[in-house]
């Protein structure tokens, strides 16, 4: 039989005709489960592609590209200690990330909101203002380290500057994020949760889950993809079915958000559509920032995956910090005004080595230390 009318039954569709209408389902007690007509999983993104740069003042502008600059050399610096061997482990490096951090970490509260992140982490502890002599000496397993050396590269941790880690498992933060968003609902406290996670991460099954208790319960949160193109080193459509990241959330009801993650004015301004939307009690939101990594997934993947020719285009036409340099100069900045600032900056970097390296190591006693919560 072929494809046109031999294949309809005329019998069988009177006969469903005959039938009465189906009975509407009763209304479900969970408010979530509810269709709401108004409910518009674009609205964010359509708000945001109106306006897609932040207007910030020059301050502002110098400010972020310090921030950015810090970041940048903080983890050149890091790269050449590792190879001293005076970091061990793993090391992960976020150059040509910078404006996911800065741009996002901008808009927090750092007083009430809590960060969590992967393994990729020194750039969001400096983001969050965290002194770069500490995180130095954490990297290089010194008693001065911001976790007392013991945390090292991959989980540095801050409860006092809300910052969560710092998780060596691959998305495990994303469902531990939620749970900080719990907290901040339950208490009252008007804080929210940026989580960040990989494209390698965005496939796992627990950040579903994730998704679907945030938005269950309505919580504090913005997930954010960090999509720097090959997670460990397979690039995305290779391994994604699905690669714009920010639709994973749709079955979930999360709006989601497409950003260049190599704008930081993008990002930020990014950041004050979604961080509203969360704070006014709408629930979560999903936020793809594409960006790009210059080095390999760690310091010891030789990145063999990718040509040294794309990595150079990226730095040549894209670089966060070079974009907002050039906005800086076009604004009336000099070059030597900027250089100096470089140059006060690696001055800082350099500082922060030799901290690290002339801190004494944890004591012995340390190993039976912070190995359980002792009070509640």
């Amino acid at each position: 039989m072929g494809g046109g009318e031999t294949d309809r039954h005329p019998a069988k569709e009177q006969d469903l005709a005959k039938k009465p209408a189906a009975k509407k389902a009763p209304k479900a007690e969970n408010p979530a489960a509810i269709d709401d007509p108004d409910f518009d999983l674009n609205s964010l993104q359509e708000a945001f592609e109106k306006n897609k740069t932040f207007d910030a003042s020059e301050e502002q502008m110098l400010k972020f590209y310090e921030q950015m600059l810090l970041i940048r050399r903080f983890e050149e610096r890091a790269g050449q200690l590792y190879g001293l061997g005076l970091i061990g482990g793993f090391c992960h490096l976020y150059i040509g990330q910078e404006a996911v951090a800065i741009g996002l970490q901008t808009a927090l509260d750092g007083d009430k909101d809590s960060v969590i992140t992967g393994y990729r982490d020194h750039g969001h502890m400096l983001a969050y203002g965290l002194d770069p002599k500490v995180i130095m000496a954490e990297l290089t397993g010194r008693q001065a380290g911001i976790s007392k050396g013991k945390g090292g590269s991959m989980h540095m941790f801050s409860t006092e500057h809300k910052f969560y880690g710092g998780h060596g498992i691959v998305g495990a933060q994303v469902p531990l994020g939620a749970g900080l968003a719990f907290a901040h609902k339950y208490n009252e406290d008007g804080g929210m949760t940026l989580a960040y996670f990989g494209d390698g991460a965005a496939n796992q099954g627990q950040v579903y889950e994730a998704f679907n208790m945030a938005a269950l319960w309505n919580l504090p949160i913005c997930f954010v993809v960090e999509d720097n193109q090959y997670a460990m080193g397979t690039a995305t459509k290779r391994s994604s079915a699905e690669t714009r990241f920010y639709r994973r959330g749709t079955s979930f009801r999360i709006p989601g958000m497409e950003v260049n993650g190599m704008d930081v004015l993008e990002v930020r301004q990014a950041a004050e559509v979604a961080f509203k939307h969360v704070r006014e009690g709408n629930g979560p939101v999903l936020m793809e920032c594409n960006t790009y990594r210059y080095r390999g997934h760690s310091m010891s993947d030789p990145a063999k995956y990718r040509t040294r020719e794309e990595v150079q285009d990226q730095k040549d036409h894209h670089d966060p910090i070079e974009r907002i340099k050039k906005q800086l100069i076009e604004k009336g900045k000099s070059e030597d005004e900027l250089k100096n600032i470089d140059k006060g900056i690696r001055a800082q970097v350099s500082d922060a080595a030799d901290f690290a390296e002339n801190s004494p190591e944890p004591d012995a006693s340390e190993l039976y230390t912070d190995v359980l919560v002792e009070e509640y």
